[in-house]
Order: C-alpha cells, then structure tokens, then sequence
C-alpha cells in the first residue's frame, strides 16, 4: 500500500492538456474528463495509493454528505497530512500539513501562487491558504467499531464500494488465454455487448471482466440452445 501523499506531491506540475480544457488522466480514470477535476484528483490518489475512497464521485459537496451520513466520526476538526479537505468555495485536496492559522494541500486543477483561477485551474500545485476558508475535513479510514456502524450503513457502504468497482470492470479488458472463446461468442451471437454503453475505444462494450448474474447465464444457455436446435 502507497503514501497517498508522496502519490500526490509527485504529481506537482501535472497541467491540463490542452490548457483551458480540463481534459487529464484524473478526469479520464472519473469517467468525468472535460470537467473540473480537483475531486477526480483526490480520488484518483487514494485509489492509486490502494485505499480507494468508499464513495466515488467528482462532487466536493457529495462526498463531504456520504461522510457526514455514513461515517461523521471521519469528518474531523483538527486536520492532519493525507486528510481531505473540503474548502467553503467548491474547492478540494489532500492535506500536506498546518499551522495556526493555514493549511497546507497538494490540489488539482487550481492556480500557482494567488494568480489564475483557485477552483477551476490548469495543474497540480501546492497551496497554502487561511483556515477560513476550510469548510470541513476528512480522515477517509479512521478506526471504528465494528458494532458503532448499522447495517443499514454497512449495505450501503458495500453497494457503494461494489458500484464503482464493477464501473472499472465494465469495458473490454480481457487476457489474451480467453482470445479463441471470445471470437467465437461474438461471432456466433452468444454475446452481443452492449451498444448503448460503448468501451472508450468506441467498441461494443462487452464487459468482459465484470460480474455474470444467473439471469445473464440462463441467456447466455438460452442462445446457446437456440443456435444448436436445442430450444
């Protein structure tokens, strides 16, 4: 498992491509790229770092709300390196460290020094700004009882979790040992793909990599029937 804070200062000086597009590999991984992309940075390093985040969305207020109603003893006051922080103009990053006064973070997509825009920005830069405009902090993993969470939390904590691991799964990674079974299943209609979701490369999406419901394997038995005069 990585320091998600060495993961994100050794990715000072990443910029836009081209500038002004918010297009980067962070907004890219999201599924979000074009958009303002300092919360897909933040994901983005945790789940580099190998603690990807329970709830995974671009959205500051969206995930500060997952926290506050799933995991409030994770919102915390004082902060600490590698907390997240959630400034009060829309605004995130992880935190490097504090003093009295500021708070030292490592942020995407903002501006170097005081110049530029300080929410909607080109690249990765440290910044040091007043506590003030700190909305909240989170400590994504603090430590908790197993009997202090319902199960109500830990279902949705789980269907979360699950959610946007299967996302990752949903495009056509596949090994190279499965080449001659997926040519003939496409070729002879066993599996379709999906054409409303395509893969990034424009492909149909067939998913090779997710999950199989048993209604997917009755399908999949069905067509193998109807193609052999079984059914």
């Amino acid at each position: 498992m990585a320091d998600v804070l060495n993961i994100a200062c050794g990715q000072l000086g990443v910029t836009e491509s081209p500038a002004g597009s918010n297009r980067t590999k962070y907004g890219k991984w999201m599924g979000l790229d074009g958009q303002p992309w300092c919360m897909s940075f933040v994901q983005w390093c945790f789940a580099q770092a190998g603690t990807p985040l329970p709830h995974k969305t671009g959205s500051c207020s969206a995930l500060l709300n997952w926290y506050q109603k799933n995991r409030p003893d994770c919102v915390v006051k004082d902060p600490q390196p590698r907390d997240i922080i959630i400034y009060n103009f829309g605004h995130t990053g992880i935190v490097e460290s504090a003093s009295t006064t500021t708070i030292t973070a490592i942020e995407g997509n903002t501006s170097p020094g005081q110049s530029g825009s300080q929410d909607n920005g080109g690249g990765v830069f440290r910044r040091t700004r007043s506590k003030m405009l700190v909305r909240a902090y989170i400590r994504p993993f603090t430590e908790k009882k197993e009997d202090d969470m319902t199960q109500e939390q830990f279902n949705q904590m789980f269907k979360t979790a699950m959610d946007g691991y299967r996302q990752e799964l949903r495009d056509n990674d596949c090994g190279q040992w499965s080449q001659e079974a997926r040519e003939y299943a496409v070729s002879s209609g066993l599996f379709a793909g999906s054409g409303t979701a395509p893969a990034p490369d424009g492909q149909p999406n067939f998913m090779w990599e997710d999950l199989l419901t048993r209604e997917q394997v009755a399908q999949l038995f069905f067509r193998f029937a109807q193609k052999n005069g079984l059914a």
